[in-house]
């Protein structure tokens, strides 16, 4: 199993090479696994596929940071890829709170995270853009000199707020404070997409898998994006394909749904082992 200096580079390089690259989110260790089989280069976790699992909604208020972290440290440990970690708003609300959580997530192994500038109260959903540019460059002061790359995120769009001038501020600002990654989810539209990566110097990370427009790895890598994610996309197609055979069960009595589903020996295959070639 690669150290982390060794996955830290290996992550760093996928945002140095020509291209883009995709960053599938798994939930827990068996997903992480299944989606390193398959040839991904990295893995990011899902603080809402990772709550969902948990029977719980996704929201800092009802994830704590060590329950993340040792998501975060079960999927590391599963895989040998690089781990990237959703660390939400960084686990509280001040510049200090947001260095703390970006040097025990380095210590859990993790290659990188991301720090968001949405507060988790409804009342007020983004920070004030000085404390939000606070917070990012605390966080990228304590991630100096350790294997780990920063995001910071830029969340008006999934707050009522589709104020791109201001998105873009918040970007420029982020990586002006040292952030390495730059990520503004919920963005409406590719031309939105294209703007934001046009207008600021760091890599951009786009998520794809919400309702809506889908542009296509082509259409994305064109517009200038870097990085792609799925955020809880795919945690939610998992559960969509569980209330599908559900339902057939208790409103038809039938059990169709086993045709579609891997079989038992299949998942055993991916456990086994980490190094299985790409299908």
């Amino acid at each position: 199993m690669p150290d982390a200096p060794t996955k830290f580079e290996r992550f760093r390089q996928l945002h140095e090479r020509p291209g883009l690259f995709v960053i599938p989110n798994p939930w827990d260790a068996g997903s992480a696994r299944i989606l390193a089989a398959l040839g991904y280069e990295a893995l990011a976790t899902t603080s809402a596929g990772f709550a969902f699992s948990l029977g719980r909604q996704d929201s800092p208020a009802c994830i704590t940071r060590d329950e993340a972290l040792a998501n975060a440290r079960a999927i590391v440990e599963a895989v040998d890829l690089p781990v990237s970690c959703d660390l939400a708003n960084g686990y509280g609300h001040t510049p200090d709170q947001c260095a703390t959580t970006i040097r025990l997530a380095a210590a859990t192994g993790l290659a990188g995270g991301s720090i968001e500038d949405a507060t988790g109260d409804s009342g007020t959903p983004i920070y004030d853009f000085q404390l939000a540019v606070e917070r990012v460059a605390a966080a990228s002061e304590a991630a100096r000199g350790l294997p780990f790359l920063l995001t910071a995120r830029a969340e008006n769009f999934l707050w009522g707020r589709p104020d791109l001038d201001d998105t873009i501020r918040r970007l420029q600002a982020f990586s002006a404070a040292g952030a390495e990654v730059l990520f503004a989810p919920g963005l409406p539209s590719l031309e939105a997409i294209r703007l934001v990566c046009s207008s600021v110097d760091k890599p951009v990370n786009a998520v794809m898998g919400f309702q809506g427009s889908v542009y296509s790895l082509d259409e994305l890598q064109a517009a200038g994006v870097k990085r792609v994610s799925v955020g809880g996309s795919f945690a939610r197609a998992a559960l969509g394909a569980l209330l599908r055979a559900a339902r057939e069960v208790k409103e038809h009595g039938t059990f169709g749904y086993a045709a579609d589903a891997v079989s038992h020996a299949e998942v055993s295959e991916f456990m086994s082992s980490v190094k299985r070639p790409p299908l």
